[in-house]
């Protein structure tokens, strides 16, 4: 059975997923990194607020990607870009893949 969902539905299943994700929030320099717990050995998003880019973790991207069954494309990336720009109140001009990085 398929179902049609409109796009603006499916932005807030997304954003309700990555809000159960619990990440806890550091502000270090002019970054803000979104991270699992303390002891993550990788940052899962981060967020500059220089340039206001938003890099996620490629291994995030493709954990929703494979469960929502969306391609890894622009989309996909914008849409965690919206949830950013919405659980910071800040701009996000810019949001791309990251190879990951470790917060220590």
């Amino acid at each position: 059975m398929k179902y049609l969902i409109k796009e603006s539905q499916f932005d807030k299943v997304i954003f309700k997923y990555l809000d159960n994700q619990d990440f806890i929030q550091i502000e270090r320099n002019d970054s803000i990194y979104f991270i699992n717990s303390e002891e993550d050995e990788y940052v899962q998003i981060r967020y500059d607020k220089k340039n206001g880019w938003c890099l996620i973790y490629y291994r995030l991207m493709n954990e929703i990607s494979t469960f929502f069954s969306m391609e890894v494309s622009g989309s996909a990336l914008k849409v965690i870009g919206k949830w950013v720009e919405n659980t910071l109140q800040m701009r996000v001009s810019k949001t791309l893949l990251s190879g990951g990085r470790n917060l220590r």
